[in-house]
C-alpha cells in the first residue's frame, strides 16, 4: 500500500467546484432504463449512452471523477480511446463499482447484504491496470420502525472495510457508500437515527481493520423524510439534520464526503446538496456523486437518437454546472430557469 499515492488520489477527487459522475450501471440498470424508450439494449447502444454523457464538452469543469462499470472500463470512446485513457486526458479519474450487488439476508427478511469479496483482490489488481484509480461498494440499509437489525448493520459495516482495505492494498481509493435508502414512510428523524447508527459502524469497522482514512471517500445517502412520508423536510431541515450526523460520526481526516442522491430526483438532490455547503464550512470536502440526479433529464432528451445527441449533451452541461454550483454553495432555484 503506497499511502501517498492513496491520499494524493482521494484529494483529486474531490477538488473544489467538481464532483464524482456514479455511471455505474449494471447491465440490468440500463436494461431497465432503456425500455422506456424502446432502445434496444445492446453493447453499441451502452457505449452511444456512455458517449453522450463522458464526451460532452467542458465536462471537466464539473466532474472529477466517473465511476464505472465493469463494461464501461473495457469500452472506446468515439476515437478509438479506452475510456479511462480518454477521461485521463481530460483531468478526470476513472473508478470501477466492484460489489456485485445485494441479495436478501438470510434470516433477517425485509434486509439485505452486499457481496462480492470473493476474488476481489484478484478484479482489483485487474481494474488497477485497466486505469481504475478508484472503487466503489454500496452497503444497502433497509430502514422502518423495525429496521434495520443490529445484525444488518454489522455486516454491512464490516464488509464496506474489508472491501476497503482490499483496495488500498491495490492503491485504489475505497468510495465507502452506506445507503440508509428513501424508500419508506420514515420521518426525519427516524431518517437521522439509523444513519448515525450506520456511520458510528461503518467508521468502527474502518478504523478496526486498518483502513487508511485519509485514504477514502465517504459516499453516503443525506438524512430526509421517507418517500412516502406524509411530511417532508425541508432542504433546510434536511441539511441541518445531515450536517449534524456527519459532525457526529465521520472523522475529520476524511478529506471528502461525496452523496449519492438516492432518487431524490435533480432539483431536490441539487437544492439539498446547496443547503448542506451554506452550513459550511465544513471539515471534509461535500461534493456529490450522482446518477440520476446528473444524467436523468439528458436521457430524456436521448433516447437513443443519434439526432438529439447534441441537445442531450447540452443538458447533461447545463445539469453539471449547476450540481457544481451546488458543491461551492453558489446554486439557486432561479438558476433553473
Amino acid at each position: 500500500m503506497n499511502q501517498q499515492v492513496l491520499i494524493e488520489t482521494a484529494k483529486a477527487m474531490v477538488p473544489a467546484g467538481r464532483g464524482i459522475l456514479a455511471a455505474d450501471e449494471s447491465t440490468r440498470s440500463t436494461e431497465h432504463r432503456f425500455k422506456k424508450y424502446e432502445i434496444p439494449h445492446t453493447f453499441e447502444t451502452r457505449r452511444a449512452y456512455r458517449i453522450m454523457m463522458f464526451t460532452t464538452p467542458g465536462l471537466e469543469k464539473f466532474i472529477s471523477g466517473v465511476i464505472m462499470y465493469d463494461e464501461t472500463l473495457r469500452q472506446t470512446a468515439h476515437d478509438g480511446k479506452p475510456f479511462p485513457q480518454y477521461l485521463a486526458d481530460k483531468g478526470i479519474l476513472s473508478g470501477i463499482k466492484v460489489d456485485t450487488g445485494f441479495y436478501p439476508m438470510a434470516g433477517f427478511p425485509g434486509e439485505f447484504v452486499t457481496e462480492g469479496l470473493d476474488g476481489l483482490r484478484q478484479r482489483l489488481a485487474e481494474y488497477r491496470q485497466l486505469g481504475a484509480r478508484f472503487a466503489k461498494w454500496r452497503a444497502v440499509v433497509a430502514i422502518s420502525e423495525s429496521l434495520p437489525s443490529a445484525a444488518c448493520i454489522k455486516t454491512q459495516a464490516h464488509a464496506l472495510a474489508r472491501y476497503a482495505a482490499l483496495c488500498q492494498e491495490a492503491d485504489i481509493v475505497p468510495i465507502v457508500e452506506p445507503d440508509v435508502l428513501l424508500a419508506g414512510s420514515h420521518s426525519l428523524e427516524r431518517g437521522e437515527e439509523v444513519t448515525r447508527r450506520v456511520l458510528e459502524a461503518v467508521y468502527r469497522e474502518l478504523f478496526e481493520q486498518g483502513v487508511l482514512l485519509e485514504g477514502t471517500i465517504l459516499k453516503p445517502n443525506m438524512v430526509t423524510s421517507g418517500k412516502d412520508c406524509p411530511v417532508q423536510a425541508s432542504s433546510q431541515e434536511v441539511a441541518a439534520s445531515t450536517v449534524r450526523t456527519l459532525r457526529r460520526t465521520v472523522p475529520s481526516v476524511v478529506p471528502g464526503i461525496a452523496f449519492l442522491s438516492g432518487g431524490q430526483g435533480s432539483v431536490p438532490a441539487t437544492a439539498n446538496l446547496d443547503a448542506i455547503n451554506k452550513l459550511g464550512p465544513h471539515p471534509w470536502e461535500v461534493t456529490f456523486s450522482y446518477l440520476r440526479a446528473l444524467a436523468d433529464p439528458a436521457f430524456d432528451i436521448w433516447q437513443g437518437k443519434p439526432e438529439n445527441f447534441d441537445a442531450a449533451q447540452k443538458e447533461f452541461h447545463k445539469r453539471a454546472s449547476l450540481v457544481a454550483a451546488a458543491r461551492l454553495a453558489q446554486y439557486s432555484p432561479e438558476m433553473e430557469r
